[in-house]
């Protein structure tokens, strides 16, 4: 189980729904979902976050226990997405003298889902550097913008070093579940905030000045140990690098024969030396994985049936998923299939052509229905081409 401890001062306010299926109505969860919320308990009491509305109930008992008849004095609010900010209404009319925290995109956003709240005599804005005495500890604020909304906020403790992420390294899964935290966190930053590498790069800068003890997410584990490690997979995935040498072949078949073709190409990949090639089903497998490895793994290849004269439509959702993340620095392969008239591959190569800094390996092998002895000269030749540094 995490540790949920932070400090004497700091507390975890956070709960988790093991219930949801779908993060965000798209994201398959397994393990359920954490949302966490902090109180610094101070000459001022300071709240980050509140919750979102599935777990209305147990934020609100693990907030009362540890504020222990005391009020909250600043409510900061790191993210508005209604995940973590679905309870600012009713912590307003609870606390009608906490003030509350926050920039100026903020708290436009704020008046868009709590048009009723008066801010006249409640708003704080902060902007970058800024710093909020509550006595023993200092709070300093860093913009965030775009990490994944453009109100985003991280703020940093100066006392004890720790640095509350908002949405920066948070983790798909329940808190309470103690599992390996790349996997799902990988998924996570490609499926949310991967379309945005040069704001996490922007706000990974401002980080490097800091001595960080600790990473308080609104998503997952408290990060306390090795923070190297989670610091540099930001990095990469950021910066769009293949994180490990490896070929994703991604499938999108109808009737199983372009899934063989990539059966076999991976036992060709594999004969020549390869040391990791990994194939995913794209009709049967969660997409929001497939993009995960696609960012993972340095070579891409693509093998399509083609439909209504086009791309079969759960390769053309997944390129387009690729597409608005901005996928680059990869190697790719181009198979396509059709009985008659393959066109699936002209119209993926347009797709890929549209990324930067993709090495689009030529030909595109075609397939007529099934695969037969010369397609396997031409994966030989395919796998040949991959292999190439």
């Amino acid at each position: 189980m995490n540790d949920m401890k932070i400090s004497d001062d700091i507390k975890w306010i956070g709960a988790s729904d093991n219930n949801l299926k779908l993060f965000e109505s798209q994201y398959i969860l397994e393990k359920g979902m954490s949302y966490n919320s902090y109180l610094i308990k101070d000459e001022k009491n300071v709240v980050f976050d509140t919750i979102d509305e599935n777990v209305t109930e147990k934020w609100e008992e693990n907030l009362e226990r540890e504020l222990n008849g005391k009020k909250p004095d600043y409510l900061i609010i790191s993210h508005m997405e209604p995940d973590h900010a679905y309870n600012i209404g009713e912590f307003v009319k609870k606390y009608p003298e906490a003030k509350l925290v926050g920039n100026q995109m903020t708290f436009n956003i704020l008046q868009n889902f709590f048009s009723d709240i008066d801010l006249s005599t409640k708003k704080v804005i902060v902007t970058e550097g800024d710093i909020l005495d509550i006595g023993k500890h200092k709070l300093q604020f860093i913009m965030a913008p775009m990490v994944h909304w453009p109100e985003a906020m991280f703020t940093y403790e100066q006392t004890e070093k720790i640095l509350f992420s908002a949405d920066g390294f948070g983790k798909f899964g329940s808190i309470e579940i103690d599992d390996e935290w790349a996997c799902e966190a990988r998924r996570y930053y490609f499926g949310i905030v991967g379309k945005y590498g040069k704001q996490v790069q922007d706000v990974l800068k401002k980080a490097q000045g800091l001595e960080i003890n600790m990473i308080c997410p609104l998503h997952g584990p408290i990060l306390k140990e090795n923070l190297e490690y989670y610091i540099n997979k930001y990095d990469i995935w950021s910066k769009y690098e293949p994180e490990e040498e490896g070929i994703f072949i991604a499938v999108a078949s109808i009737y199983g024969n372009t899934l063989n073709v990539a059966k076999e190409l991976k036992n060709i990949l594999e004969e020549k030396g390869a040391k990791k090639v990994v194939v995913t089903d794209l009709s049967r497998e969660d997409w929001a994985e497939a993009v995960e490895d696609a960012f993972k793994y340095s070579k891409l290849i693509v093998a399509s049936s083609t439909y209504n004269m086009g791309i079969f439509p759960p390769m053309e959702q997944f390129l387009e998923h690729l597409r608005i993340r901005d996928y680059q620095k990869r190697k790719v392969g181009i198979i396509e299939n059709g009985s008659w008239a393959p066109s699936a591959g002209r119209g993926m190569k347009k797709v890929l052509e549209e990324m930067k800094d993709l090495n689009i390996v030529e030909p595109i092998i075609t397939i007529k229905s099934r695969m037969k002895k010369e397609n396997i000269e031409q994966l030989e030749k395919l796998a040949d081409e991959m292999l190439k540094d």
